[in-house]
């Protein structure tokens, strides 16, 4: 268990007892109960993960601790499964981080475009103190982060070539709900259209948007190439998800039981994080195999890219704050040694 975890630990000592919570599941004759729900497939890194987790929990905490994996949004889907966490419907959940903005809006950070050089500064900077302090922010709101796990750093497509910012000007692109993403496209002069990860792939088909933004793996396994011919190899965000868990739930855990639980999540982090970036990598070798045209941007038209979207980091500084978006910053490889 890493030194966060136990700090973590210590600052909500007798937590469960101030919030008088009482779970069925916790009763000393009876296996503690996890429902662990999410929207994608079970042979993704996510899905896999679960499966993961479950496996490690029941092995290492047998009769003390069962997991039901509910996959593919068939317990909840994207717009209520927060809710349902905070209820205790469910108890573990791994949504993307634009998905929290409502309850902690510091990590909008994520979202912010061209903030981030690669996957290894996200790394850099989930690890460190005020990336790991993230993972608490929205304990008021009865929900504990526990870990980050990678989807991958996140690409443009299109039914067009898009070498330069105005040639996204006045297509309409898939966004998941997150005001940075939103102005994000605005400042392109595109359209950003709201949209269900489940409803994507018939939106592209219909012509209800023309682009998207995703990772290599979801524009491979979405099969978004069929409509997608275009894809820009910008890596202009971070598509990551946070797992979480019902604050009350998760302490009122008995705390021998938790020290597994966080000892396996660590060890299912490490593998699913792996695991996302193979895929990544194969994906986007699949992707280059067929019919479809990646477009690697020449420094100059991704200069330009990174200019057309800079004045969101200004119109979100306020809320985000400039004191996390300049640590994010020193985590680039160019200032990570500073």
């Amino acid at each position: 268990m890493n030194t966060f975890s136990l700090g973590r630990s210590r600052l909500v000592v007798g937590f469960s007892a101030l919030l008088g919570f009482a779970n069925t599941a916790l009763a000393d004759d009876a296996p503690i109960v996890i429902k662990f729900s999410h929207v994608v497939a079970e042979n993704t890194p996510k899905g896999e993960g679960a499966l993961l987790f479950k496996k490690f929990a029941e092995e290492r905490l047998p009769g003390k601790v069962k997991v039901e994996i509910y996959p593919n949004s068939s317990l909840y889907g994207d717009a209520d499964e927060l809710q349902a966490l905070r209820d205790n419907k469910l108890q573990i959940l791994a949504p993307s981080l634009a998905k929290f903005g409502e309850y902690n809006k510091q990590l909008q950070i994520f979202d912010l475009p061209f903030l981030f050089d690669d996957l290894e500064a996200v790394n850099r900077f989930q690890q460190r103190a005020k990336g790991r302090q993230l993972l608490s922010g929205m304990q008021k709101s009865n929900i504990t982060g526990l870990a980050y796990w990678h989807n991958g750093m996140k690409q443009l497509s299109a039914i067009k070539p898009l070498n330069n910012p105005a040639d996204a000007e006045g297509l309409a692109f898939r966004i998941q709900p997150s005001p940075i993403i939103e102005s994000q496209f605005t400042a392109l002069g595109a359209t950003p259209v709201k949209l269900p990860f489940a409803a994507t792939l018939q939106a592209l088909k219909d012509g209800q948007v023309q682009g998207t933004e995703n990772t290599w793996s979801n524009i491979y396994s979405q099969q978004y190439a069929q409509v997608q011919p275009y894809i820009m190899e910008t890596n202009h965000g971070v598509l990551d998800y946070m797992l979480v868990t019902n604050t009350q739930f998760w302490y009122a855990i008995p705390h021998a039981t938790r020290t597994e639980l966080e000892d396996i999540i660590e060890k299912v982090t490490f593998l699913v994080n792996n695991a996302a970036e193979a895929q990544n990598v194969l994906a986007r070798q699949q992707l280059t195999q067929g019919k479809t045209h990646v477009i690697t941007l020449t420094d100059q038209e991704r200069s330009s890219w990174r200019a057309a979207m800079q004045p969101v980091w200004k119109e979100y500084e306020a809320v985000i704050g400039a004191d996390l978006i300049k640590a994010a910053q020193q985590v680039n490889r160019k200032n990570a040694a500073k």
